[in-house]
């Protein structure tokens, strides 16, 4: 197997960012999945591909045959903002069965997985059991780890669980962190000369800048408010959501970020085409990933396959430590 050129499918597609990772190792789509209309036209102005609608609609045997599946399934029902409904909530909860289907049908040699890093807890860890035992069950070895967008290079704290499995015995651990000096900060990714229909109202700038929690805080920052009214500055992005008030994030408490800047705090390249207006592109970068924490796994992935391909036996996980490591 050429694991510098593999093949993969992308479901839960959203606008690709899943996508972009896995490229920049060599992958090849050959298969999309996405349910949200808005969500499919930016990624065909990207991709050049329309991806297929509803996934419960699409039988496995008809998707064409790959080597690793990409998945990052609807978070709101574990979601620590959402409902919290879990596999209760019958329209996204159970869409990780959907994963499992295909699996099962396909038998891909790896996959990644990504949801709120509240999937774990949810229901007292019952929700996560679930899904990692299904996952056990045929026969995956599975590794996972809530990671932090901050620690790979982008200026948002973002933390998101990343679920790994393998069909074979593959070592594997998580990337480490990008060196500090490597990573971006603000001033990286703010546009100069930005319209004046980003700048928010004056009485909402007042009351910003009233509650406060650090008046003297050095600019460029970003600054949160959060449910109960508290407004922090950050020289950061607290997490891009998808559902919450357009001025709920604001930079140096003057402005709403552009769509380019929201873009660049999710770590999308400049390249990457921004064809619907400014509530939409909001809502699908707070429901997308941090490219280069999915490029820095997708690594990982790859260099482990490949390890365990080239040593066989050798590369693999001591069969009497397997149950420490996934217990």
């Amino acid at each position: 197997m050429n694991w510098d050129d593999f093949k993969f499918i992308d479901l839960f597609a959203g606008i690709g960012g899943i996508r972009l990772g896995f490229e920049s190792v060599g992958g090849h789509c050959v298969f999309s999945s996405e349910f949200d209309e808005d969500a499919c036209k930016t990624y065909e102005a990207n991709f050049h591909e329309h991806p297929a609608g509803d996934i419960t609609k699409i039988d496995a045997k008809d998707i064409p045959d790959f080597d690793i599946l990409l998945g990052g399934f609807p978070c709101q029902a574990f979601s620590i903002i959402g409902k919290k409904e879990g596999f209760a909530n019958e329209t996204c909860g159970t869409l990780f069965f959907e994963i499992e289907r295909i699996l099962k049908e396909k038998r891909p040699k790896a996959f990644l997985l990504e949801n709120v890093k509240n999937l774990k807890s949810h229901d007292d860890g019952n929700t996560y059991k679930v899904i990692k035992s299904h996952l056990l069950n045929l026969g995956y070895n599975v590794y996972e780890s809530v990671l932090n967008s901050l620690d790979y290079g982008v200026p948002q704290k973002r933390e998101r669980i990343f679920i790994v499995g393998f069909l074979n015995n593959v070592r594997f651990s998580f990337p480490q962190p990008v060196p500090i000096n490597q990573r971006k900060n603000l001033s990286n990714i703010l546009e100069k000369n930005v319209d004046k229909k980003y700048y928010v109202n004056p009485r909402i700038r007042e009351s910003r800048l009233s509650r406060i929690k650090d008046k003297n805080y050095p600019q460029p920052y970003i600054s949160h408010e959060n449910m109960a009214g508290s407004v922090t500055p950050h020289p950061y992005s607290s997490c891009l959501r998808a559902g919450a008030s357009a001025n709920y994030i604001l930079i140096n408490d003057e402005r709403r970020p552009t769509e380019r800047e929201m873009l660049r705090i999710q770590g999308f390249p400049d390249s990457y085409k921004i064809v619907l207006p400014y509530g939409k592109v909001k809502k699908q970068c707070g429901n997308s990933v941090s490219v280069p924490v999915i490029a820095a796994i997708a690594r990982e992935m790859i260099k482990s396959l490949k390890r365990f391909e080239a040593l066989g036996e050798e590369g693999a996980l001591d069969s009497n430590k397997q149950f420490l490591l996934f217990a």
